[in-house]
């Protein structure tokens, strides 16, 4: 089998994780052969540590024009998704992007188009619905286990933004940054993968009078297509940990997908909650993993440009809101 050859372009987080841990997994199939980051440093650095000999470059149009790829993956910050991936679907390339899709839904709406346009494998990096709880979840909910869902809640609290841990010139910025854009759209991307569209939005946020720094407070209600609402709560001033939960209360109990990876069952006055296995689910994570699988013409499950694009419809009513209840119906895109 012909290994398919990959380049990162964008060494934050996420294209360290990459380069190091994803795709040492699948050499038999895939061939890291080019990196670029901005900063010669890190680039350096990260890829002798990488191993191999990937071709280096601190300008991705230059990579993109001078190195045959069939794969690129897309890790710089959200204002540079857009061109990254235009320019690669212009040659050819199969995308896989990270979250969100792109900067603004002008952008997101323009890259669903030049993908299908250009007929190439696109996903963006959503692994949340796949993960062992929320598979567990989805199985007692359709078992109905707590019964019919009465409303849910969605917890986006943190004790400051960013986190200690997660320093960089954008991720506190109004434009490309904050807290939901960073972890909220996950939640919604999942919200829409397991309990269908959200299709209204009624939001209230508030900013620091800093215009360029990223929200602080968010209040907000979704609605999904079935009437069912979900009531969020977003602070970068919550007191002790942070907590990224949704709690779905239902007629006869509550499950709590707490943190993440912690899900709990307990009963309709969410008491005595108590913490469920999920050892008997099997995942079919990593995404890369089922991307391959599709670039080899083999079944796949990701989430391609359609679903990062209904998902940045919700993530911009949230962060732009109107009067009242915002209908997000004609924007998004439903398909088969």
């Amino acid at each position: 089998m012909t290994k398919k050859k990959l380049a990162v372009i964008g060494l934050g987080n996420m294209g360290r994780h990459m380069i190091h841990r994803l795709v040492p997994q699948y050499t038999d199939h895939i061939e890291l052969i080019a990196i670029c980051d901005r900063d010669e440093s890190s680039l350096q650095k990260e890829a002798a540590e990488a191993g191999g000999s990937p071709q280096l470059y601190t300008d991705y149009r230059q990579l993109l024009e001078e190195v045959a790829l069939d794969i690129v993956y897309i890790a710089v910050p959200p204002s540079l998704h857009y061109d990254v991936a235009r320019i690669a679907f212009e040659k050819g390339i199969h995308v896989f992007c990270e979250k969100p899709l792109a900067n603004s839904l002008e952008e997101a709406r323009s890259l669903v188009e030049l993908a299908e346009q250009a007929d190439r494998i696109h996903a963006v990096h959503f692994s949340l619905p796949l993960e062992e709880p929320v598979l567990k979840m989805k199985s007692l909910l359709e078992s109905k286990a707590i019964g019919e869902i009465r409303m849910m809640n969605l917890y986006l609290e943190f004790p400051q933004w960013p986190r200690a841990w997660q320093q960089n010139p954008w991720i506190a910025s109004r434009q490309q940054g904050g807290y939901l854009l960073e972890v909220g759209i996950h939640w919604i991307q999942m919200i829409q993968q397991v309990f269908g569209p959200i299709t209204h939005v009624k939001s209230e946020i508030e900013f620091p009078e800093d215009a360029s720094k990223c929200e602080s407070r968010v209040q907000a209600v979704l609605r999904l297509h079935d009437g069912t609402e979900i009531h969020l709560s977003g602070t970068d001033q919550r007191e002790g940990e942070e907590r990224m939960s949704l709690v779905i209360q239902g007629k006869q109990g509550t499950l709590a997908l707490e943190n993440w990876s912690q899900l709990q069952l307990g009963d309709k006055d969410a008491a005595d909650m108590q913490p469920v296995s999920v050892n008997d689910v099997v995942s079919p994570l990593p995404i890369l993993k089922q991307f391959i699988q599709l670039m080899n013409g083999e079944p796949g499950v990701t989430f391609n440009f359609h679903d990062g694009y209904n998902a940045q419809v919700v993530l911009e009513a949230l962060r732009n809101p109107a009067e009242g209840f915002t209908d997000l119906v004609p924007s998004l895109r439903f398909h088969s």
